[in-house]
Formats: structure tokens, C-alpha cells, sequence
């Protein structure tokens, strides 16, 4: 994904954003979430193996957490996630506060964790995934959700691919 920062010109406009988003996020990549004030989204990259560029189908697992478990399940995420056991990168909301209400942020003791995937299309991709997922103890329910969806303000019932 880094090698990614520097082609931004012949990025999607999503992965533009998250590109930018993750060099700003940089300071913070071995912060606790929790502490974090200065930006919204702290970036784990993998480190270890390859794993293909996202393709117009990418997406991600929505983990919701609590807050006061954000650190601990986010720590777990991070190293697998450099580890090359997930996807090609995840993601953490800070602490930072939002000036304005946040629409989409329905329970502010709530934090998402996101693990991208490279092709919401590749089931047995997401579903690897997913199982790694719950041998670091995500065992809930958790719902997948398309960049596109994300991209088009689709939120709510009915935009998950899937919900394992």
C-alpha cells in the first residue's frame, strides 16, 4: 500500500483518499486509538506476503467495538494485519472528537474497526478473512460492506454483501 501512496494520479478517487489518509495517519501507527486526538483514522499496512491491489470491488469487515475495548481488539487487528493474515490494510477510528454530529456515528461509545479486502467478489478471499477474523475473537455477527456503497452514502439495512 505505500508503493500505492506514490501513484495517486492513477488512482481511483477512494484510494486517493485512503492513500492521503493513512500518510496523515502515519505519526499515530503505533498509538493507542484511544489517545488519539489529532486525526480520525489510525492505518495498519501489511508488512508480510503479497496480497493483490484493491479492484473497483473492494470492501471491507465493519468490527464494532466498544470503546473501552478499542485498543485491545485493535491491537490484535494491527499485528495480523502486518502479519499478512487479513487483507492488505485495516483501520481504526480515533478519539477524535467530530466538530459536527457525525450522521453516520449513531453511538458515540461505539468504535469501528475496518479490514479492507482487495474484491468483494473473491467469497473465498472475504470468508479467509472472516475466519481470521474470529480466531482473533471477533466471534459476533459482523457485516462486510462494498467501497462503492461507502463511496455512494449508502448506509443502513440492506448494504452488507454479507453478514457473518
Amino acid at each position: 500500500m505505500r508503493d500505492a501512496v506514490d501513484k495517486i494520479p492513477e488512482m481511483s478517487w477512494h484510494e486517493a483518499r485512503k492513500a492521503k489518509q493513512i500518510r496523515i495517519s502515519e505519526p499515530h501507527s503505533e498509538d493507542k486509538p484511544s489517545e488519539v486526538t489529532e486525526v480520525y483514522w489510525i492505518y495498519a499496512l501489511r508488512k508480510e506476503g503479497d496480497y493483490p491491489e484493491p479492484t473497483p470491488r473492494s470492501g471491507k469487515w465493519l468490527i464494532f467495538v466498544p470503546a473501552m475495548k478499542v485498543d485491545e481488539v485493535w491491537a490484535k487487528i494491527k499485528r495480523a494485519t502486518e502479519e499478512g493474515k487479513l487483507g492488505g490494510s485495516s483501520k481504526v477510528a480515533t478519539a477524535k472528537p467530530i466538530s459536527l454530529p457525525n450522521q453516520k456515528a449513531k453511538h458515540p461509545e461505539i468504535r469501528v474497526i475496518c479490514v479492507y479486502t482487495y474484491d468483494w467478489a473473491d467469497e473465498v478471499d472475504v470468508r479467509r478473512i472472516r475466519e481470521e477474523l474470529r480466531r482473533l475473537g471477533i466471534t459476533w455477527k459482523i457485516p462486510y460492506k462494498a467501497d462503492e456503497d461507502t463511496i455512494k452514502g449508502r448506509y443502513g439495512k440492506g448494504v452488507s454483501k454479507y453478514y457473518l
